[in-house]
């Protein structure tokens, strides 16, 4: 998995192709638009995720509404690249809309934490999403002085992206703060500690937890195409230019 990728104006993307992994955009406020060549898209706006495998793959578009853009609002959310192992790249193309009134809702014993289950399952619940490999995705928001322990996979890895606010991770209470990515090591417990006081703009800390069960193959990367070896990507943008990859559909009305 790669950090996330704040979106913090209204811009957006021409048309495109992806191969070898998956798309996965959260949008905390506002509102994106997608579509692509098999048929996949939708309008998301606060708390939907928009879940798209590319696999062997398409042509995509995402962008800000036309009235958002106009207006000069802004919106908040981030995309992930979720690798696929080698197995799975030249899967079908599959399409996910993940309303945010359908992620599981938890909350810590004493109630300072809320935790979003979007995708895989911490303590036996499962959120809504369906992974191609075994992946957790939570979105944690702590109140101050508040601390979370969750149980983890011991066989996973896992990442601690700090969207708001500040705090500690692990028993050791290292510091993180807003726009900061905490690397977690070996154990079966995770652990996230808000500070106190938080900055002005929320008195919560709210962090995007990550993991999954590593891959451990070989990886080229090559723009819009991620895949195993070179020849693979050459054959990923031959594919796209000889049209390969998909059609761009007809305008929507």
């Amino acid at each position: 998995m790669l950090p996330p990728l704040p979106l913090l104006e209204p811009k957006g993307t021409a048309w495109h192709p992806h191969r070898g992994f998956e798309t996965v955009t959260y949008l905390i406020d506002g509102e994106f638009e997608h579509q692509d060549s098999s048929g996949g898209g939708g309008r998301i706006s606060n708390g939907d995720t928009q879940w798209m495998t590319a696999g062997s793959g398409l042509l995509h578009i995402e962008a800000p509404p036309e009235q958002l853009v106009v207006s000069g609002g802004l919106f908040h959310g981030f995309q992930l690249w979720v690798n696929l192992p080698a197995r799975k790249k030249w899967s079908a193309p599959r399409y996910q809309d993940i309303r945010g009134g359908n992620v599981r809702l938890l909350s810590s014993h004493d109630g300072e934490a809320l935790i979003r289950v979007i995708a895989g399952e911490v303590a036996d619940h499962h959120g809504p999403g369906v992974t191609h490999t075994p992946i957790t995705m939570l979105h944690l928001t702590i109140g101050p002085g508040a601390r979370v322990a969750l149980p983890w996979r011991a066989d996973f890895n896992a990442l601690a992206y700090v969207l708001n606010g500040s705090g500690g991770v692990g028993a050791e209470r290292r510091p993180l703060r807003t726009g900061q990515l905490a690397v977690y090591g070996e154990g079966d417990v995770l652990q996230i500690t808000a500070d106190r006081v938080q900055e002005g703009r929320s008195q919560h800390m709210d962090v995007l937890l990550l993991g999954g069960l590593p891959i451990r193959e070989p990886l080229v990367w090559y723009g819009p195409f991620l895949m195993n070896t070179k020849a693979e990507v050459v054959q990923a943008v031959e594919d796209f230019q000889a049209g390969r990859l998909g059609r761009i559909p007809a305008a929507r009305a």
